[in-house]
């Protein structure tokens, strides 16, 4: 279910994001300034939803802010990872790079934040025995 609810977030992230910057660029914002303002309301509305819908962490407070960008940031580099693997090493083109590096992201985005980004904390004296 967790896998489902991560999808359907990146959907409506993906939607809201794109709708900000086209929304922005036909009030004459230009493209970087658009793209800009859209991926970080959209990287919001994916920390929000992921937090609470998928995942039900009980706060959303810096700490967890900052383990999200640090997830994303490291989805990021698998994506680009598989591009260019796929890509350069495997020669099977820029498209199926895009694809492949997509689903890079995907998962690595998914599992670091159930694992990292929005895993229950443990109590301090917990060691998790």
């Amino acid at each position: 279910m967790q896998v489902l609810r991560y999808l359907l977030v990146g959907v409506v992230n993906t939607a809201v994001g794109l709708s900000i910057i086209f929304a922005l660029m036909h009030l004459g914002v230009a493209d970087v300034a658009a793209n800009a303002v859209g991926y970080a309301i959209g990287l919001g509305v994916s920390f929000v939803l992921n937090g609470r819908w998928t995942f039900g962490a009980a706060t959303l407070d810096a700490g967890r802010l900052l383990r999200f960008l640090l997830v994303v940031g490291v989805a990021y580099l698998a994506n680009l990872a598989a591009l260019v693997v796929v890509r350069d090493a495997l020669g099977w083109g820029s498209h199926v790079g895009q694809l492949a590096g997509a689903a890079a992201y995907t998962a690595v985005g998914f599992a670091g934040s159930r694992r990292f980004a929005f895993a229950a904390r443990r109590a301090a004296g917990d060691l998790g025995a």
